[in-house]
């Protein structure tokens, strides 16, 4: 754990200058900003470098060596950021659905737990998702970016669903209880991620991060934008094109 987060350095690495008040709108603000900041990406498990979920580690890596992350790493840090803040966090286990909505094992996932008046549900690591926190105990939709979100109680679980614009069809992003936990429970399926070819993480690159207008997104074979509903993609021409998309529209160099 840090014991002293340069936090000056953590909030000019997500470019927020506004209040630090342990409240929803500072939350909000530094949940988007650490968004549209700090890319999803999983370049270090294709270039062969460790992941350790130490908070120093992941200072180093996130801010000072300005990466992004996957959601171990991207939520693990934001939270000792909202800790150091003085907020009320913790580290949520969470279980990722799939197309036939089953759900994934225990630690597949990690989402923050983070309890003002109410308690919020928040996330920098689930790539393509909710921009700001989410009312735990809302019954209703809650809508961000043209879709609806919503979290039901389904018996022991809580589970995180979306519809698409104009949809009436929910889909399960993932399910978790409120138990909260700390790095080393999470460390197998870090490590599974990391190694085994049945994780997606191990099959292909991407980097990914939100916009003021919508999404860029970088894979093996696609340069794809995505502002204000309009989706427009090309080919990656070979690494050095590769290189120059990762430098230029995330600002890393591998």
């Amino acid at each position: 754990m840090l014991l002293h987060m340069d936090v000056s350095a953590y909030l000019d690495r997500i470019k927020y200058r506004g209040p630090l008040n342990c409240d929803l709108a500072t939350l909000t603000a530094l949940h988007v900003a650490h968004l549209r900041s700090v890319p999803f990406e999983n370049l270090s498990i294709h270039a062969g470098e460790p992941i350790v979920l130490d908070d120093e580690d992941l200072f180093d890596k996130i801010v000072r060596r300005r990466r992004g992350g996957f959601c171990y790493e991207l939520n693990g840090l934001f939270g000792a950021l909202l800790s150091t803040l003085g907020f009320k966090v913790g580290m949520l286990s969470a279980q990722v659905a799939n197309d036939e909505r089953e759900f994934s094992a225990d630690f597949d996932h990690m989402a923050l737990l983070v309890t003002l008046e109410d308690e919020w549900l928040a996330d920098v690591g689930f790539g393509d998702s909710f921009i700001e926190p989410l009312r735990i105990n809302e019954l209703g939709p809650q809508m961000q970016a043209k879709r609806n979100y919503r979290i039901d109680n389904d018996g022991d679980y809580l589970v995180m669903l979306r519809t698409e614009p104009d949809g009436d069809v929910w889909d399960p992003q993932y399910r978790f209880t409120r138990r909260t936990y700390q790095y080393d429970d999470y460390a197998e399926r870090c490590r599974y991620h990391q190694t085994s070819p049945e994780s997606h993480f191990t099959r292909n690159r991407i980097c990914s991060m939100v916009t003021d207008k919508g999404r860029i997104s970088v894979s093996d074979t696609r340069f794809i934008v995505s502002a204000d509903g309009v989706r427009n993609e090309r080919p990656v021409n070979g690494l050095e094109d590769y290189r120059l998309l990762l430098r230029e529209h995330f600002g890393i160099v591998m």
